[in-house]
């Protein structure tokens, strides 16, 4: 800490005024908030309670939102953990970072969240999946302590023999909701809510109530490790709950549709937040980092994307971003499909780079017992119904440029791109992706083989299926 201050007060080399500021270092730092930054994995912001599911038991996740602030717009920067998580600990976007496909990593010299917390007196700790890789890349991050393991025994044993008088700065990340998926435990397939972009089947259901479950059992965890710091940490105390992107289910992660970007983001603050509010403010988890040290009373500069969001916390009325930018590559070759959007608080617009290249992930190709089975159903389907096979169309293949009026069309069913009376709509919002593009020096391309119609070997994960 007294290395931050001492850059900026290098003049000051009498020991009266030395002894004024360490007096008064002593006690900003007796007031400055521990942190708890608890993260899903793989999580729509529509599947918990706080924002309307009447099908999940996330009672722990709707206790925070009755304590503190719940954020309507708030989104990821990529829709995969690697640049999700490096963007989210950057507060640069993937292409400033250096993370763009998953398991990437950030570049040498990019600064962390942990150091520049480190800075201002905080000791930061991450249990569970934080950054994303559990060696080298959340090394490289700076963390003080790190264990890959989050199970309440873990995060106590810890918390119970640290012996420092620094604010904490605390990240958990559970694995759930990521596949694989547990079995059923309570849930009703034939009671359950479908978004609108599923294809309903006896299979999508009973993969449905898995998915249900495993969000069941974050809210599990979370609910220890908020036990926890009510046992071990200051009551003063900022909490917030998020998700890396959004489920694994189709049109979700790995695509720039909401249910992909859009996150959920609880707040609570004791005494700083009103209980119970919500915010229409537009946030991403770029912002996480500038936000946090703000609170910590340091200054993140302006060589960033992020932007702090505090004063959102004390009003929530008040406006943040007006636009959020959101980019995907690939993940491996899986679901190698480089797309770019730009949304607003009413519009979206995507852009797909390679529209003749099949669109396809982990869940279609590798269709596992506790993943992507239900995909079988969905092919049946298909071949029976023309709904079904449009929607199974639409996944594979993308036009060039989607537009979607978000307040008519939600789940984005309706592609206007091609409709006169949008396209002055259309002109404005590519104009703005093409300037934040060439800002962020995006290459706008990948370096693994795409997948094109009719390559031969594409089926092969296929052969030795299962009866679904």
């Amino acid at each position: 800490m007294l290395s931050f201050y001492a850059r900026l007060f290098p003049v000051m080399k009498s020991p009266i005024l030395l002894l004024i500021l360490f007096t008064s270092l002593l006690s900003l730092s007796a007031e400055k908030p521990d942190f708890v930054i608890f993260t899903d994995d793989d999580l729509s912001q529509f599947d918990i309670t706080p924002y309307g599911s009447k099908d999940v038991r996330t009672p722990n996740f709707q206790k925070l939102a009755d304590e503190g602030m719940r954020f309507n717009q708030a989104f990821i920067a990529s829709p995969a953990c690697a640049p999700s998580r490096a963007a989210m600990l950057t507060g640069l976007m993937p292409a400033r970072n250096g993370a763009m496909a998953n398991h990437t990593y950030k570049k040498e010299g990019v600064a962390s969240l942990p150091p520049l917390l480190g800075e201002l007196g905080y000791e930061i700790a991450a249990f569970g999946k934080v950054a994303h890789g559990r060696g080298p890349d959340a090394k490289r991050h700076g963390f003080d302590h790190i264990e890959p393991k989050m199970d309440r025994d873990t995060i106590e044993a810890w918390l119970k023999q640290r012996d420092s008088d620094r604010p904490l700065c605390l990240f958990v990340g559970t694995h759930s909701p990521h596949v694989p998926w547990p079995a059923n435990d309570g849930y009703d397939p034939d009671e359950l809510w479908l978004p609108p972009n599923h294809i309903d089947t006896e299979q999508t259901r009973a993969f449905r109530a898995r998915y249900y479950t495993d969000i069941e059992i974050s809210d599990t965890e979370y609910g220890y490790v908020r036990e926890l710091a009510e046992k071990y940490l200051d009551d003063n105390r900022l909490t917030i709950m998020s998700s890396d992107h959004g489920s694994q289910w189709p049109f979700a992660k790995w695509n720039l549709y909401d249910a992909g970007i859009q996150v959920p983001f609880l707040v609570s603050w004791p005494g700083h937040i009103e209980p119970g509010t919500m915010t229409e403010a537009m946030v991403s988890w770029i912002d996480i980092l500038p936000t946090l040290i703000e609170i910590a009373g340091g200054d993140a500069g302006r060589d960033i994307d992020g932007q702090s969001f505090a004063k959102v916390l004390k009003d929530p009325d008040a406006s943040h971003r007006n636009r959020i930018f959101t980019i995907h590559d690939n993940d491996g070759r899986a679901n190698v499909y480089p797309i770019r959007s730009v949304r607003t608080d009413r519009w979206k617009y995507i852009r797909n780079l390679e529209p003749t290249w099949i669109h396809s992930t982990h869940s279609y190709r590798f269709r596992k017992d506790n993943a992507g089975a239900y995909w079988w159903s969905w092919d049946r389907a298909a071949e029976k119904y023309p709904e079904a096979g449009a929607v199974v169309a639409k996944y594979h293949t993308r036009p060039t440029v989607e537009l979607y009026d978000l307040d008519s069309d939600p789940w984005e069913l309706n592609n206007l791109a091609a409709l006169p009376q949008f396209t002055d709509k259309l002109l404005q919002l590519r104009a703005e992706l093409d300037d934040w593009l060439s800002s962020q020096k995006d290459p706008l391309s990948v370096e693994v083989e795409p997948w094109h119609f009719g390559d031969a070997d594409f089926l092969e994960p296929f052969t030795n299926s299962k009866d679904w």
